[in-house]
């Protein structure tokens, strides 16, 4: 920067050196002379002008203690300021590390392992409860059953709650006894005789066992020795069940016809502390005890929903078996006059008999019936339609 101070001081000295030279011919020629004084300040007005760009470059800040200066008045044709963008960019091409954390914890990685672990074991679990179910057919069960069973709505999907509940698992920690009560003809022994019949079907004729109490334990018959026979049947097929992993049943009929001594072994049957191989069955019981009670309900609430409590204080003094907890209690409905008609109209095909319907219905009025709430219930169910399509 100094040498070019110097070429441009040394510039303007040849400049005045020159006019001086040549003033003598200032007077005589006027054109030329007139130009130098331009050149001159030409030059000087540049070298001011380079001076005091390169003073201000070098000049010493301004001292912060100073008052500030009177802050302009924002002009509103101002340019706004450029907003920044919040995120850091990165380069193209280059991977984005995030930094280590030192205090992480050690067991979040078995926390998520045990998580999945348990996830695939409730799956495996919920297939293994399909598996169960689809091996009992209990869908074709309940269609065969809405389909046969008439005016049991009710206590149908109240069976089916309790089977499907007990066969969707093989382990359990005690048996299922399902005691079902009903006024005769109201289909006890149709319904056993369709459960005996479907799971037959599905696990075997040696799973399943029909009993009867008159035609297995006669009135001759000690009844001791008819406990004994019972409990060794069962036995024999609670251990082949074991072996083949599937769950047998017993469907015990006119229950209301047992010894106490019969009574007195499927109570102990159905206590839990036992062998695992006993705690694997259904039993089914069929009778009409407690009749009185169900015929109540149903004259006075127009359903049977709520029997089961009187029913079983009834029960319980008829034998401590009923008192146990695991028997549940399912009450068959009084019939009324539809469902008789329809007990007719099968029973008629059945026979080969054209289903005249004036002719049902004069055969259906022939029957005693309990009138209640504007409806009409079978004193005796369907019991007599047999009878009474045989005669025609």
């Amino acid at each position: 920067m100094d040498r070019t101070e110097d070429e441009m001081d040394g510039g303007v000295k040849q400049v005045l050196v020159g006019r001086e030279r040549g003033g003598g011919a200032k007077s005589s020629g006027g054109g030329g002379s007139s130009s130098l004084p331009l050149q001159l300040r030409a030059m000087v007005r540049i070298r001011s002008k380079y001076l005091r760009r390169s003073s201000s470059s070098h000049s010493v800040p301004p001292d912060n203690s100073a008052p500030p200066r009177q802050q302009r008045t924002a002009s509103p044709h101002r340019r706004k300021s450029r907003r920044r963008n919040p995120k850091v960019m990165f380069p193209n091409g280059k991977k984005i590390y995030l930094p280590k954390n030192k205090e992480q914890s050690r067991a979040k990685p078995f926390l998520i392992l045990f998580t999945i672990v348990v996830f695939l074991q409730v799956y495996n679990a919920i297939e293994n409860l399909d598996d169960h179910l689809e091996k009992y057919d209990l869908d074709g069960l309940e269609r065969a059953l809405h389909r046969e069973v008439f005016g049991q709505q009710e206590a149908l999907e109240l069976l089916m709650y309790h089977l499907s509940d007990y066969l969707s698992t093989y382990a359990h920690q005690r048996p299922l006894a399902l005691s079902v009560h009903g006024t005769p003809g109201v289909g006890k022994s149709h319904l056993g005789r369709l459960l005996s019949r479907h799971f037959r079907s599905v696990v075997g004729d040696s799973l399943v066992v029909q009993y009867f109490s008159l035609h297995h334990c006669p009135l001759q018959e000690s009844p001791e020795n008819c406990a004994k026979d019972l409990i060794r049947r069962v036995t024999e097929m609670v251990i082949q069940a074991e072996e083949e992993e599937r769950i047998p049943f017993i469907v015990l009929d006119e229950v209301e016809l047992m010894h106490p001594p019969l009574l007195d072994a499927l109570r102990t049957l159905l206590q839990p502390q036992q062998n695992n191989e006993f705690l694997n069955i259904v039993y089914v019981f069929l009778s009409t005890l407690g009749e009185a009670e169900i015929t109540e309900c149903a004259l006075k609430n127009g359903t049977v929903s709520g029997a089961e409590r009187p029913l079983r204080q009834t029960l319980a003094k008829a034998h401590p078996l009923w008192a146990e907890p695991e028997v549940e209690l399912i009450p068959l409905a009084l019939l009324e006059r539809s469902h008789v008609v329809q007990c007719f109209l099968e029973e008629m095909t059945d026979e080969g008999f054209y289903p005249d319907s004036a002719h049902v219905e004069r055969l259906a009025g022939e029957l005693a019936y309990h009138r209640a709430g504007g409806k009409e219930y079978a004193k005796t169910g369907c019991k007599q339609v047999v009878a009474k399509v045989n005669l025609l």
